[in-house]
């Protein structure tokens, strides 16, 4: 009888120990904006024509992966089940309008499209996130405007294996892309078109 409890308690012991372990790892977190970072703009230089942005697409190959932690032989990772691609459409749709932009649902006189091929924070010392996204800037009558990457990258000390801080540096590296797009006087120009 008495064997049979501590085997019990053993099995208990283990299951214990092993929904913990998988609670200790970062995998199915909401995606969660939370800059550190403001807008750096320089000389922004834009009419008010009305920007239309599309919902950006993920096109990385694990649209779940987002981060991960190298600070131990075997990586922890970090995995959201939200749409990457939706959430920096969004965000930096709503950049724009923090540049003071005109961004419009529909009817707009520039269309932006958008591609996200990284979004990705690594963690050893220090965390640092890196952002592409393959943008498209369209005249209402489908002419190609501008078409190219926009990189954004950010680094941040912190905790180790922290949720907050992974939402941080990937939100700022977001923030740094659109500084860096918007900096640009090709951008500028391709965003004063209409057609």
């Amino acid at each position: 009888m008495m064997r049979g409890w501590r085997w019990a308690l053993g099995l208990m012991a283990v299951t214990a120990a092993a929904s913990v372990l998988a609670a200790a790892f970062l995998t199915n977190v909401p995606l969660r904006w939370k800059p550190t970072s403001d807008l750096r703009l320089g000389n922004l230089q834009m009419a008010q024509t009305p920007i239309q942005f599309e919902k950006f697409a993920d096109a990385r190959q694990d649209p779940h992966a987002i981060g991960e932690n190298r600070e131990d032989e075997t990586p922890k990772p970090v995995t959201t089940p939200d749409d990457v691609g939706a959430f920096v459409g969004t965000h930096m749709r709503e950049l724009f309008n923090k540049a003071g932009l005109n961004t419009v649902d529909s009817n707009g006189g520039v269309i932006i499209k958008g591609e996200v091929k990284d979004f990705y924070a690594r963690e050893a010392h220090t965390y640092k996130a890196e952002v592409s996204i393959h943008l498209t800037i369209m005249s209402r009558d489908g002419t190609t405007l501008w078409s190219g990457t926009a990189p954004g990258e950010a680094t941040r000390f912190g905790r180790s294996y922290n949720l907050e801080n992974y939402y941080e540096v990937l939100s700022d590296s977001v923030v740094n892309a659109t500084s860096s797009l918007l900096s640009s006087p090709d951008i500028q120009k391709a965003l004063r078109q209409q057609r």
